[in-house]
């Protein structure tokens, strides 16, 4: 059976079509004879000769995309009907972005926080997914999607807390920097191992898929080379077996820490992983943001109409490095990095599509980045003066009932304390 190649192009209307679209991946052709096998593994036509398939017996999955490098629409049809507070709402949250990522960057460097980690070149994937969220549905991040939390609602007071682990930080100081959480906007607590929120979110989709009259879906963000764990084929499988309620959002942006993509993984890239195991997927340019809209929104639709996951590979870079505790320069050049954040800019391609539609202008950006500025410097000046967590809380807060052996470590720090108080700085600490 022949499949014929379709150019990815998204369309809001029917479901058919949308499952049609997110599944775009051509096949060569193998009928010979007229049979076809009924084994309860397969259904497939038999051959009479053998060859073996690799990935150059596909079609590459194609890139769907919106807005060209000026900012032009390139087919008016694609263009999303979002209103203009939102558009406007996108943009300024993309220079919160930077700003933040700036500041907070050369602040580990000036030793004021241990961490941190950028967020350049895939503001796009943020603001696009976001917009196409319902605030009900459920997010779990992986750790360069901080863009996504400041559209929910994550304020930057919130954000810089988190960093600095102060006593205002919800997670009570317990977490590295970059590790956020927030139950009020759905957002599921960030870990550092890779790929395990990926199960993790598979489940809570199964759940919402039993709950009468679900209006929830959940999306699950990680990177091509967190799709190397085994934890993410779980989840595949699971996702797909199952019928689960999950947006699974590939940000493949090139690099795993110091690993490029080349050498992360054969084949078409994440997405070609999608329909072998029987998932609808899309892969789309990561540097538009109304192209990453426009996918997430449709894959919400089909995903909480149908039951079924969608898998989107947002392809982009990461212009930044890994994290403060990596320098990129070592293993890829000045003029790579260069080049994308001049001509893949995905901030500066929704600035100009904003100039075009007559939303914003040169002194409404320059206003924006000031005001951008001005409040993380100031949030990060107060965030420093705040007292650390009190110390019972790496024992509190974690169990329902406190088990006998937590505490007895509490009675012993106790003690401890009450002997040795003079060796420890408690007054930076909140007290009882």
């Amino acid at each position: 059976m022949a499949l014929k190649s379709s150019a990815c192009v998204l369309r809001l209307n029917t479901l058919r079509r949308a499952a049609r679209l997110l599944s775009t991946h051509t096949r060569p052709e193998t009928v010979q004879n007229g049979k076809t096998a009924d084994f309860p593994g397969a259904k497939a036509p038999y051959v009479n000769e053998i060859k073996f398939l690799n990935e150059n017996s596909y079609d590459p999955i194609p890139i769907y995309r919106v807005l060209d490098n000026n900012g032009e629409v390139i087919d008016n049809r694609e263009e999303p009907n979002i209103d203009k507070e939102t558009l406007v709402k996108m943009y300024k949250n993309m220079v919160q972005l930077n700003q933040m990522d700036k500041i907070l960057y050369e602040s580990q460097r000036q030793g004021r926080i241990s961490f941190y980690m950028t967020n350049y070149g895939e503001e796009g994937i943020h603001m696009g997914s976001a917009a196409a969220l319902a605030p009900q549905d459920l997010v779990f991040a992986q750790y360069r999607e901080l863009g996504v939390l400041l559209y929910r609602g994550l304020t930057v007071t919130d954000i810089v807390n988190q960093c600095f682990g102060n006593c205002e930080d919800a997670g009570q100081g317990r977490q590295m920097p970059v590790h956020y959480t927030s139950k009020p906007y759905n957002l599921v607590t960030i870990s550092s191992p890779l790929a395990t929120q990926m199960p993790q979110a598979v489940g809570a989709a199964y759940a919402f898929k039993r709950t009468p009259n679900n209006d929830r879906v959940v999306i699950c963000y990680f990177g091509e080379g967190a799709a190397s764990e085994g934890d993410a084929h779980a989840a595949f499988n699971f996702a797909a077996t199952l019928d689960c309620p999950v947006i699974l959002l590939c940000r493949n942006n090139g690099y795993a820490i110091s690993t490029p993509s080349r050498e992360q993984y054969r084949g078409d890239g994440i997405a070609a992983r999608g329909p072998a195991l029987g998932i609808n997927t899309l892969r789309v340019d990561g540097t538009d943001t109304l192209a990453v809209y426009n996918a997430v929104a449709q894959a919400r639709q089909l995903t909480l109409t149908e039951n079924k996951p969608v898998l989107i590979e947002a392809m982009s870079y990461r212009v930044g490095h890994h994290s403060t505790s990596d320098d990129s320069t070592a293993y890829r050049s000045v003029e790579e990095i260069e080049k994308w954040t001049k001509d893949e800019n995905p901030v500066q391609k929704f600035k100009l599509y904003l100039e075009r539609k007559g939303l914003w202008d040169a002194d409404s950006d320059k206003s924006q980045q000031k005001e951008a500025r001005d409040i993380v410097v100031k949030t990060m000046q107060e965030a420093e003066k705040k007292k650390r967590p009190h110390w019972r809380e790496m024992l509190e807060d974690v169990y329902c009932e406190m088990p006998p052996r937590i505490q007895k470590q509490m009675q012993q720090m106790e003690d401890h304390l009450k002997k040795y108080n003079e060796h420890y700085p408690l007054n930076q600490h909140q007290s009882d």
